[in-house]
């Protein structure tokens, strides 16, 4: 029997999934790490969490499977995109990696409006915010010359990890695609943007495709890991592909919705949709995309409330589900870190409006999940007003699905089915890849009939439907209110 590996690197997690040539995932192991906040809108994490992570989560799976090293035949990565580490000659960091939800880099983002607008709607698939590695680099050479004096390296989060068990110095294009750096026409990196840096395109790592063959685990990597020296590594590329993968939109028109660190909707297209409220990416399948709507803190909001005001997600779930539809007036804005779809503007705040003396812990509780369901509905609604062609369920993924509550509310609220499959996150997408890097499925199609199956599906209640349209409303009105204030436009 063969094994693969997939290590995915989240927003405060990394998980390792063990798949066998049969399709049955035989351990997972996952191991925590800290985003760090320095100051207010600040996000960063710590490189060499992310490579302690990789070895905590490749001994547990290692021991929990009693599966001998030798038998895995290929080990695949994942991680968030446009997490850009930055290292000297040696690959030594330098500082923290700026983490995607971090929204410093607003006055480089208004630079690159003014100055570059037309070479980047020309090569890159994005627009230019906060998010993207380019405006993010642009901080650090802006506001710390003497870090930014010592980059001679570039590599992105999940290339970092593999350059740890490898020594290979190369990343996929679908990564590329992200950093805002890299000319989508001729597949390379940009002379003009990366020039916007002061940096050399050698200095960027060599673009490879996500099952590429890029590195044998080093001898040091094996003493570290227990993997065995020699194991093959693959490129590997991005979570959000990952995911659309492992759950099974491999189709034109197929769509997923993720409730996780960030809340995304994307859609399986044959052609990209270039606009402001869309991130749009190649797919794995050779001429596909899955371009999405995004809200940048989904399941983070729940934690941040968990963190915050105790008690685990079950308990919290009991006191939500207690209270009805629109929480009696309570509503809430997870705008923890700015918003992206369809607001695009970072400075955006969350906020708990229509507080009562009547209201208690589940109302806050059910607005904080209320409030995380309407920025879906906004990103959904994005979706329709463009006309993305897409079919009427979704395939739910991430953390937050698991709960029956959210889920069902989710679908309520967007008037979509919710199908839920046995395995759907990206650690798993990154062992089905490793197996068709090295044959053992014969295309992307085949892995997921292999893999996969569907386990339940959450159907609309029309007239649950019709109450969230309220909500909605609501909500909606509030937030037009107050971004003027957010904006500090009566300050």
């Amino acid at each position: 029997m063969k094994y693969l590996l997939g290590i995915d690197f989240g927003g405060g997690a990394s998980k390792a999934t063990l798949l066998s040539e049969d399709g049955v995932i035989c351990a997972t192991h996952t191991t925590e790490y800290a985003t760090n906040y320095p100051k207010p809108g600040y996000a960063e994490q710590n490189p060499d969490d992310w490579v302690n992570a990789t070895c905590e989560n490749i001994k547990g799976v290692l021991e929990k499977s009693n599966i001998a090293p030798d038998k895995i035949c290929a080990v695949s990565l994942d991680a968030a995109t446009h997490t850009a580490v930055i290292m000297d000659e040696d690959f030594n960091v330098i500082r923290p990696a700026i983490y995607w939800t971090d929204t410093r880099s607003t006055e480089e983002v208004s630079y690159l409006k003014d100055n570059y607008s037309e070479i980047i709607d020309k090569q890159v698939l994005h627009k230019a915010d906060t998010i993207w590695s380019l405006p993010e680099l642009l901080w650090i050479k802006n506001n710390e010359s003497e870090n930014w004096s010592r980059v001679r390296k570039i590599l992105f989060a999940k290339d970092y990890v593999r350059h740890q068990l490898t020594g290979d110095y190369v990343t996929d294009y679908i990564e590329a695609e992200g950093s805002m750096m890299f000319d989508i026409n001729t597949m390379q990196w940009s002379k003009e943007l990366c020039g916007i840096l002061g940096i050399d395109i050698e200095m960027m790592p060599k673009i490879v495709k996500p099952t590429d063959i890029v590195g044998l685990i080093a001898k040091q990597a094996s003493e570290l890991t227990g993997l065995a020296e020699g194991t093959p590594v693959l490129c590997g590329t991005t979570d959000t592909v990952m995911e659309v993968f492992a759950s099974g939109a491999v189709s034109k028109g197929q769509m997923t919705l993720k409730l996780a660190t960030a809340g995304r909707i994307c859609v399986v297209t044959d052609k990209p949709y270039p606009d402001i409220n869309l991130i749009n990416y190649s797919h794995i399948i050779d001429g596909m995309f899955y371009p999405g709507t995004a809200t940048k803190s989904c399941a983070a909001s729940y934690r941040w409330f968990r963190d915050t005001f105790g008690e685990d997600y079950r308990e919290l779930d009991k006191q939500a589900e207690s209270v009805s539809i629109g929480a009696d007036g309570l509503v809430f804005h997870p705008y923890l870190n700015g918003e992206l779809t369809p607001y695009e503007n970072p400075k955006l705040c969350a906020d708990f409006v229509g507080v009562r003396a009547s209201h208690t812990k589940a109302h806050f509780t059910r607005a904080v999940l209320e409030g995380v369901t309407m920025s879906m509905l906004d990103c959904k609604t994005t979706l329709d007003n463009m006309n993305i062609p897409h079919n009427d369920s979704a395939v739910i993924i991430g953390g937050g699905g698991k709960s029956p509550l959210w889920r069902q509310m989710v679908s309520d609220a967007l008037g979509i089915e919710l199908i839920e499959v046995k395995y759907a996150d990206s650690s798993f997408g990154s062992a089905m890849l490793a197996g068709i890097a090295v044959g053992i499925f014969e295309n992307a199609q085949r892995a997921v009939e292999k893999c996969n199956e569907v386990i339940s599906k959450a159907v609309p209640n029309s007239e649950n439907t019709e109450k969230y349209k309220e909500v909605f409303k609501k909500y909606k009105a509030i937030q037009k209110a107050l971004e003027p204030i957010y904006n500090g436009e009566y300050l």
